[in-house]
């Protein structure tokens, strides 16, 4: 018998019997002894998501009860009703994009080798730094989108995760001059030049116009994670040498953080390719890209029905992020890690 099910199955054995039946899924213990991990963690994912709509439900109609107006009760629970189908179909939906997923990076456990001999300790002095992902210290990127201000910046600050030393990198969002978002993200820089994403520590803010003063209000860090912590993995950011085709993970937090990217193109090149062209500013393109800019496929299987395309230049870096479905639209307006940076069109 395989050890993993095995494992399971003296897990489940030790549970009082009323709780057996509940946590028992003949489907997984299938997946799991034919060896499809990557299926199985989909089926896992998708019974857990399916308990937390439940949970939210019965929470939302305990709090309708309290509604003394008849009216306003019923609104209530039709609201709650209409929250559980919905977060319902999301995690069928999010279920599929994990099974997609599955086919195109494999059956496998997801437990990549993660060892400090083989990641640099010194930013200052890189063995194969990327120079599709630069991370040296100081350097800066300002992008802007129709409505936000967006600014990175690799700070002279690293973090150990799981003893493998990491660079932050502080990345904020601005909308009407009030921050929106703050990240300090972890990135480690592998010898054979692969960058690696250790993990994120996310902030979102709001403001409110009743508040003296009004100041930006800490409302959210779901996305947050650490590689090594609560089960967590370190993902790919880019890739030392990407491949036309190539699917790889870039944060691996079950049912919290997980995305992944698909390799679109690596010899872009402004006007040889329409579907890549679309939303991406010309001028913009053609000042960076010589036939060997780097195309992605961003996408999130939390979120399955949108994506984003990356693109990146040798020695600047990711410079334009677009979003088709909705056509917007976030370019790189200033920088320090290249000359042509004070060339870019604004």
């Amino acid at each position: 018998m395989n050890i993993s099910r095995l494992s399971v199955l003296v897990l489940v054995a030790a549970l009082p019997l009323a709780t057996r039946a509940a946590v028992t899924d003949p489907k997984f213990d299938e997946l799991v002894s034919q060896a499809r991990y990557c299926s199985a963690t989909a089926r896992a994912a998708i019974k857990a998501c399916a308990n937390q709509s439940l949970d939210d439900y019965w929470i939302a109609v305990g709090i309708c009860i309290n509604e003394p107006e008849s009216s306003d009760r019923k609104e209530c629970l039709q609201d709650a009703e209409d929250g559980r189908l919905e977060a319902n179909a999301l995690c069928s939906d999010q279920n599929e994009a994990r099974l997609s997923l599955c086919a195109e990076v494999g059956e496998g456990r997801y437990h990549p080798e993660f060892e400090a001999r083989d990641f640099d300790s010194n930013f200052r002095n890189l063995t194969n730094p990327n120079p599709y992902f630069p991370l040296t210290v100081g350097s800066k990127w300002e992008f802007r989108s129709a409505d936000e201000i967006n600014t990175v910046e690799v700070k002279d600050a690293t973090k150990l995760i799981d003893d493998v030393r990491c660079i932050v990198v502080r990345d904020e969002v601005f909308a009407g001059g009030v921050i929106t978002e703050a990240t300090n993200d972890w990135f480690a820089q592998a010898k054979d030049g692969n960058v690696w994403y250790c993990g994120e520590e996310t902030g979102e803010y709001e403001t409110f116009s009743g508040d003296r003063p009004r100041k930006p209000e800490l409302v959210n860090i779901d996305g947050s994670f650490k590689a090594e912590r609560d089960g967590d993995r370190p993902g790919i950011i880019f890739q030392a040498n990407p491949t036309v085709g190539q699917f790889y993970i870039e944060e691996a937090s079950l049912g919290n953080a997980e995305d992944a990217s698909e390799v679109l193109s690596v010899n872009y090149c402004y006007g040889k390719n329409p579907a890549l062209d679309k939303l991406v500013p010309p001028a913009l393109a053609k000042l960076l890209c010589k036939g060997d800019c780097v195309v992605t496929r961003n996408f999130s299987q939390l979120e399955p029905d949108t994506f984003e395309l990356k693109y990146y230049a040798r020695g600047i870096g990711v410079f334009l992020e677009t979003a088709p479905q909705t056509g917007e639209v976030v370019r790189l307006v200033k920088c320090n890690v290249d000359p042509r940076c004070a060339l870019l069109p604004q």
